[in-house]
């Protein structure tokens, strides 16, 4: 027992909300760590289907603890509609949901601020997703950000509020933009804290315990290893941290206590927005995984860039966070396919290249290079033993494991939490 870690090796919209979702059946407690509802894990179970984008998935788990931690960014409005969309399944949640304090809050100039840093940078921009995050986490760094610590006094919150509109407001007002009133956020802000007011309460002890006892904790990564604020194909990142070091000072945990960590990887790869993609498709081939696939983001609705698998990619990822096991998804998309390829390696101007040592830039130039499979041309949907899986998925599988130096402990089959070989 103890803690384990999940972390997508690839660029998000991996399915790290399924694997948590069955993973959660054995844990005390389920935390999120870090982002903000720029994530979205969607899950399938008994109670529907769902799109989570704050609240930890492992929330389904009724046995279990959901955490948000002091690594998570809070837009308010974002967070009461998930708790209303999950107290209408009738899951009785009321003193299993903990959000940290020291989460610090989006505002609605984060959103403008976003936009306007969009605009501004012209055809350079970075495509983000415009909710905030990450005008949010730079005034976290650079002590101007408000926390749900101050808006639970009131004098505390409105001095700060006031403090940061009057700064604000000259940048907005600068690039033509209204300037906003001090009265609507405060008002709404706390109107809305008050249905979050009962689950705030500070985590680090119930965490500590749990884990002094030997009891199974998951941290709940929010984004993929190639969106990483410093590791990541930056400027094409998030605002936060990802990779597995992160886990621990966004969870308020100590690193001792990190058992296992598990990289989710689809049997191939997607990608939202702008950034290399070094094994990326296009044309027919590329709409053909992503209708297979429903490549469409659960959190923006943007069609997701579709490619092959990409071991040079999920070889950084495994070794940077340290990767105990692999969990393969979305295998059963692969079904129809006669050949697969995988990327092997990277070749830059004629030589042998690896992704921790080149630019993003120079991602954008690499040549990948291929290793061809014979597809397996039948039915892996639904499939929950090893056994029954066809000779050449087992095949594509060691592949993988091969080319990663990872074992694979679980494989997805199919949309639905119990659609899962563990091995």
């Amino acid at each position: 027992m103890g803690a384990t870690i999940i972390i997508g090796a690839q660029w998000g919209d991996e399915g790290k909300g399924k694997v948590i979702d069955y993973l959660s059946k054995k844990a005390s407690i389920v935390i999120r760590f870090h982002g903000g509802n720029n994530a979205g894990h969607t899950i399938v179970n008994l109670h529907g289907k769902f799109a989570m984008h704050l609240i930890p998935s492992g929330i389904f788990n009724e046995n279990s603890i959901a955490v948000i931690g002091n690594g998570v960014v809070l837009d308010l409005e974002v967070l009461v509609s998930e708790i209303e969309m999950i107290e209408k399944t009738g899951l009785k949640f009321s003193k299993r949901l903990y959000i940290s304090p020291r989460c610090n809050i989006i505002f609605p100039y984060h959103k403008i601020l976003e936009k306007i840093y969009e605009e501004a940078k012209g055809k350079n921009k970075t495509w983000t997703t415009g909710r905030g995050i990450s005008p949010a986490y730079a005034d976290k760094v650079s002590y101007n950000g408000i926390r749900l610590f101050d808006l639970l006094n009131k004098k505390v919150f409105k001095e700060k509020l006031e403090t940061q509109l009057n700064i604000k407001n000259k940048i907005i007002k600068t690039f033509g933009e209204k300037p906003l009133e001090i009265k609507d956020i405060y008002t709404k802000q706390l109107k809305l804290l008050e249905k979050i007011k009962p689950y705030i309460k500070e985590p680090f002890e119930i965490l500590n315990i749990d884990l002094m006892s030997n009891k199974e904790i998951l941290l709940e990564g929010a984004h993929g290893v190639f969106l990483d604020n410093d590791w990541g194909t930056y400027p094409f990142v998030t605002a936060s941290g990802v990779l597995s070091g992160n886990a621990t000072i966004g969870a308020g945990i100590a690193p001792k206590y990190i058992k296992k960590i598990v990289g989710i990887s689809k049997a191939y790869t997607t990608r939202v927005g702008h950034g290399p993609f070094p094994s990326e498709l296009f044309e027919k081939e590329a709409e053909r995984l992503r209708q297979l696939g429903n490549e469409f983001g659960s959190t923006t609705g943007r069609p997701r860039r579709c490619g092959w698998f990409d071991a040079e990619l999920i070889r950084f990822a495994a070794k940077i966070n340290g990767f105990s096991d692999l969990a393969i998804t979305k295998m059963d998309i692969l079904d129809s396919f006669d050949k697969i390829k995988i990327c092997t390696h990277y070749l830059l101007d004629g030589s042998k290249v690896k992704y921790e040592d080149i630019s993003t830039e120079m991602l954008f130039k690499v040549k990948p290079i291929y290793k061809t499979l014979t597809g397996w041309k039948s039915k892996t949907n639904g499939i929950r033993r090893y056994d029954d899986l066809p000779k050449e998925a087992k095949n594509y599988l060691k592949e993988i494991e091969k080319l990663i130096g990872v074992k694979i402990s679980y494989i997805s089959t199919g949309p639905e939490t119990e659609n899962i070989i563990e091995i």
